[in-house]
């Protein structure tokens, strides 16, 4: 009406339109328009001007079709000029980016997509991720429950199958229960094989199944209902998780000390509420966890076997290149060796019952790690060379007694060669005063030896009193 009240007032289109901050051609066409409804006449159909790129509209719907929505405007621009296009660069970005548009509506109402309901202890997703920490490689093995969005995460130097399912089985042990369904990508380490689009599991992987009592389910193919919820971990676990660590020195503990922090993780995020359940899993857990399946009483053994190690003469078994004592009631048997790369220790366990036999500090290459607790005596600090017998006359002299054999070794140190020869001199001199215990026999016997501590180092006559005091009234 303002446009039209200044028209009436001024009487020019230009005039109107100064006033009105138009165009004199827009007061022209509502000028006429109002004109043409005061007399009643149909309003004027304004003809359709044909866009200049309807003629490549087809070839640019079939390209964005073939391509699955990934064709960009650059690549198509020369065979839509060759086809005849002869619009500008602008004009066929807007009618790429329509198409694609449209091509992507009808994929969504093709697909049927609808949001997952999920029931308490039905469905637990695996998955893996991979990342490089402080420049070191690390696989992160993740895992969350549908229904309560407890959320579970590792970290393994690979991912074989013996990994993976060592992780689920700790991941099991944490919830407390088995739940009925497992769903995992198509892990190449979990599958046997593909048929006609379905997964068979691997020979293990079904022991594994069976023992827990659960149902091993995969993935489709590029399939983001079945794959997003625990996709969606791997990449909250890379960013909340992972980044924090490269502002420190990761590898301080090895992996174990990433497997601490990822536990103090996962306690934080699980005591969080959660932006689509609304709640927090680690109650929620509380609650499907009277749901789960009991767990077995052991664990499977799957893949590798654990290292064992036979315990040698010496009570030790080695490793690395180390030696490593064990008690010695078990040398003869075979163990179990279990290494905490954490806090550097090495333990010695029994293969059936678990029980803990022997712990030791790792040691380098070449070393020896004893423990005294091993053996029925404490290490002496030198190792003792006693005289042992071995001829009648050896016998007979060593149980004089106690000099006798201090006398022996000491003659040996200091070089006496015909040892044996005064060995029988000295008992001839025993068997000649008596009984060994007379003290005359003990002042021949010194004389007899009385160039012999000289050599060694020690005091002649011993130290130790004789026997008893010689009798009253004999003189030496």
């Amino acid at each position: 009406m303002d446009v039209i009240s200044a028209y009436r007032d001024v009487g020019t289109y230009r005039g109107a339109a100064a006033i009105c901050g138009t165009t004199h051609k827009t007061v022209r066409r509502i000028i006429e328009a109002h004109q043409a409804a005061s007399r009643g006449d149909a309003p004027a159909s304004r003809a359709v001007r044909p866009k200049n790129y309807e003629s490549v509209a087809e070839l640019v719907a079939a390209s964005v079709k073939k391509t699955e929505g990934r064709i960009s405007a650059k690549r198509l621009l020369p065979a839509a000029r060759a086809a005849g296009y002869g619009g500008s660069d602008r004009n066929f970005r807007r009618l790429v980016a329509e198409a694609k548009s449209a091509w992507r509506q009808g994929q969504a109402r093709a697909g049927g997509r609808r949001p997952a309901v999920w029931s308490p202890s039905e469905v637990l997703a695996i998955d893996w991720g991979e990342e490089v920490v402080a420049g070191r490689k690390v696989h992160v093995f993740c895992a969350v429950l549908g229904w309560s969005r407890f959320r579970f995460v590792r970290f393994a130097a690979d991912e074989q199958q013996a990994t993976t399912l060592g992780m689920l089985a700790e991941c099991f042990e944490v919830l407390g229960g088995v739940l009925k369904t497992v769903l995992a990508d198509r892990m190449g380490c979990l599958k046997g094989g593909v048929v006609a689009n379905v997964v068979v599991p691997a020979p293990d992987y079904v022991r594994f199944a069976t023992h827990y009592r659960f149902r091993p389910d995969f993935c489709h193919t590029a399939d983001p209902e079945s794959k997003g919820i625990v996709e969606n971990l791997v990449g909250y676990a890379k960013d909340d998780l992972l980044v924090p660590l490269e502002l420190d020195d990761p590898w301080v503990g090895g992996l174990a000390g990433l497997n601490a922090r990822a536990r103090v993780w996962c306690g934080e995020v699980n005591s969080r509420r959660h932006s689509e359940i609304h709640a927090i899993p680690m109650e929620r857990l509380e609650s499907e966890r009277e749901l789960l399946a009991e767990l077995p009483s052991l664990r499977l053994e799957v893949g590798a076997k654990p290292t064992t190690r036979k315990v040698d003469k010496l009570s030790c078994i080695r490793f690395g290149s180390a030696r490593y004592s064990v008690p010695n009631c078990l040398i003869g048997t075979t163990v179990t060796v279990v290494v905490d790369e954490r806090e550097r220790v090495l333990r010695v366990i029994e293969p059936v019952t678990g029980e803990v036999h022997a712990e030791h500090q790792l040691v380098a290459p070449g070393e020896t790690s004893i423990l005294d607790a091993h053996y029925d005596r404490p290490r002496p600090d030198t190792p003792h060379r006693g005289a042992r017998p071995r001829t009648p006359v050896e016998r007979e002299f060593l149980a004089l007694g106690p000099v006798a054999e201090q006398f022996l070794v000491g003659a040996a140190a200091a070089g006496v060669t015909k040892l044996g020869t005064e060995i029988a001199e000295i008992l001839t001199l025993d068997a000649a005063h008596g009984t060994h215990r007379c003290w005359p026999h003990w002042k021949e016997l010194w004389r007899s030896v009385g160039r012999a501590p000289t050599t060694c180092g020690q005091s002649w006559p011993p130290t130790a009193t004789p026997p008893g005091p010689p009798p009253r009234g004999r003189r030496w």
